[in-house]
């Protein structure tokens, strides 16, 4: 009998943001989407940069919630560790985001998204799911980027 591969996928920040907090918009649609990852046989991953931001964002009050208190933030942390595979920010992946950096203009901000694309590549995660599709389309030549919702 003949398997098919399931191929990993990369959990941008807001995703990940939207799917552990249930007060979060597109709380439902993130969750599923990633319980259907996981119940795929997908290996999901995330990075340090994506955790850094995840508690960026959980401990600042945000319109959907309030700050999370850091045993919590703690908690989410370790669930997440442990769900997940996490990407190191290496020399190989300094490297590749220079290379990255000097293929495709980008400067300030967009540095962390050029960084995670350069994680993907350096750990061969060829799919980022992500509600910032746009942040991602200069890079659509080198990863599939998949959106939450329709």
């Amino acid at each position: 009998m003949a398997t098919t591969a399931v191929e990993p996928v990369f959990i941008d920040t807001n995703t990940l943001v939207f799917s552990r907090i249930p007060t979060a918009p597109f709380h439902v649609e993130a969750a599923t989407a990633i319980n259907g990852y996981i119940q795929s046989g997908a290996d999901l991953w995330v990075s340090r940069q994506i955790l850094r931001e995840f508690m960026s964002t959980v401990t600042r009050p945000q319109s959907f919630m309030r700050p999370l208190a850091i045993p919590q933030v703690d908690a989410e942390i370790r669930l997440i560790e442990s769900a997940m595979h996490v990407a190191d920010e290496t020399a190989p992946v300094t490297a590749r985001l220079l290379s990255l950096l000097a293929q495709i203009p980008c400067g300030g901000k967009q540095v962390h998204d050029a960084n995670i694309v350069a994680t993907m590549l350096t750990c061969g995660v060829p799919k980022l799911f992500t509600h910032n599709v746009s942040d991602f389309a200069r890079f659509a030549n080198l990863i599939t980027v998949v959106p939450l919702g329709p």
